[in-house]
């Protein structure tokens, strides 16, 4: 099943909407991170009409999340610029998910900043993409392309691209592409072994992203890994090199 076809399957409830998670769409015995939080967004969303667009998302992984799963939203606060709305996903072993989604639209400033050049071109032509990971497992959701050959060991860069994106609010699409890349400590790893996302936080820094084909530069760092926890920067850039989406994960390491 599609991400669209996950959404219009939808039942509406109370508070939100129940979904069902494929298969297609786990990551070991739980679903992968961007789905569950691309599913939480859109029962954020749905709670009023007239939000801004989404400026942070701060999740938690708390929990398994497979199957049926009920998805509830309420807002907390709305100011005159910005819009805080809780989000939980459950599924019948309980909460797996928490999200804050902070809605704010652009605001007049003199300050203009920015300090994000893109660390690779988007290749022209593009090689062909490739789809990784078993049949039943989220990566085939996705297309990758190598960003580079020459990066440290301890950072991951890609380009990643949703295959069925239409029918997808753009800013639901992107946070399900966000969290496309494996832990970045596990390029350090000499031996095998489990690791969970604990919590995600993502600055989106555009009102509404847009890129070429679908096309996202994602980018992972390890900043600390010791004593089984890890902390790693992300980022995103679009196809012309813009920057998108800018973020941190914890990660607990079982290895």
């Amino acid at each position: 099943m599609t991400l669209a076809e996950i959404i219009a399957g939808g039942r509406p409830n109370a508070t939100g909407l129940d979904v069902t998670l494929p298969e297609t769409w786990m990551q070991g015995r739980t679903a992968y991170g961007g789905v569950s939080a691309a599913l939480a967004l859109t029962a954020a969303q749905g709670v009023a009409d007239d939000l801004p667009p989404l400026r942070t998302a701060q999740i938690s992984f708390i929990g398994p999340l497979s199957g049926d799963v009920s998805i509830s939203a309420e807002t907390l606060r709305r100011g005159r610029t910005a819009a805080f709305i809780d989000a939980e996903v459950r599924s019948e072993a309980g909460l797996g998910m928490k999200a804050m989604f902070v809605f704010m639209g652009d605001q007049p400033s003199h300050i203009d900043h920015e300090a994000m050049p893109a660390p690779a071109i988007f290749p022209d032509p593009a090689p062909v993409p490739k789809s990784v990971g078993a049949a039943k497992f989220f990566f085939q959701n996705f297309e990758y392309i190598e960003a580079a050959s020459d990066t440290p060991k301890s950072e991951l860069l890609r380009w990643v691209r949703l295959k069925a994106r239409d029918g997808v609010d753009p800013m639901v699409a992107l946070l399900a592409v966000a969290d496309a890349l494996p832990p970045a400590a596990l390029g350090l790893a000499t031996e095998k072994g489990p690791v969970s996302s604990m919590t995600w936080l993502v600055n989106m820094l555009a009102a509404r992203p847009d890129t070429t084909d679908g096309w996202w530069l994602l980018k992972s760092a390890t900043e600390y890994a010791r004593s089984g926890c890890s902390s790693q920067t992300m980022a995103i850039w679009n196809a012309d090199g813009v920057p998108v989406a800018s973020g941190m994960q914890s990660v607990a390491i079982f290895s």
